[in-house]
């Protein structure tokens, strides 16, 4: 599937034009909150651009919505949510360098459970350029352990490189910036705590 077929399947960039006119916000209302340009902002809802988690996250938080509102389907009141190997929910979001080389790519990974206090994501970490990392920060925790490849976490006075069977655990208000090394992708399992 490709990435704009996995934007439309999702339908994330309708559902967040949907909440947000529901509490009567605007596009500027949302920017002030969360210091995101107002056009990019268009572009997500018009389903052009997949966020990263992070900056999901901070729409989330602006909405006053748990970012798991953006991959279930019906709420359901089911206290235990079984994801099958094939029923993850994945999002791409295209490379700085190209439109059709992908940056990184997330499943998520509990996706049934409502009002949860963590987001597990699977997520495939492309190798870049240190001129090409983007940096990101949110609200929350952070803990990543490493299932295939070498990871390089950057922040700003670290950097740290995680390999197979390593895992870290941070602050997520640090801005930070993950890519994969020696010119190979790396898998990563990522659980997000945001706070409410």
């Amino acid at each position: 599937m490709d990435i704009h077929a996995e934007v439309k399947a999702l339908n994330l960039g309708s559902q967040i034009r949907q909440i947000r006119l529901g509490k009567q916000l605007t596009l500027q209302d949302i920017s002030n909150v969360t210091g995101l340009s107002k056009p990019f902002l268009s572009q997500i809802e018009n389903n052009l651009v997949v966020p990263p988690i992070a900056t999901l996250l901070k729409i989330s938080k602006a909405l006053g919505v748990s970012i798991s509102r953006f991959f279930q389907g019906a709420p359901s009141p089911e206290r235990i949510a079984l994801v099958r190997r094939g029923e993850r929910k994945k999002f791409s979001r295209p490379s700085p360098k190209s439109a059709d080389r992908t940056g990184y790519r997330y499943e998520s990974l509990a996706h049934p459970m409502a009002e949860k206090h963590m987001e597990p994501f699977l997520v495939e970490i492309e190798p870049r350029d240190e001129k090409d990392l983007v940096f990101y920060n949110h609200a929350g925790e952070e803990f990543l352990y490493v299932l295939e490849g070498k990871t390089e976490f950057r922040a700003a006075d670290r950097v740290i490189v995680i390999e197979p069977g390593d895992s870290l655990y941070f602050h997520s208000d640090i801005p930070h910036a993950l890519r994969g090394l020696n010119g190979k992708k790396s898998i990563v399992l990522a659980v997000v705590f945001s706070p409410r």
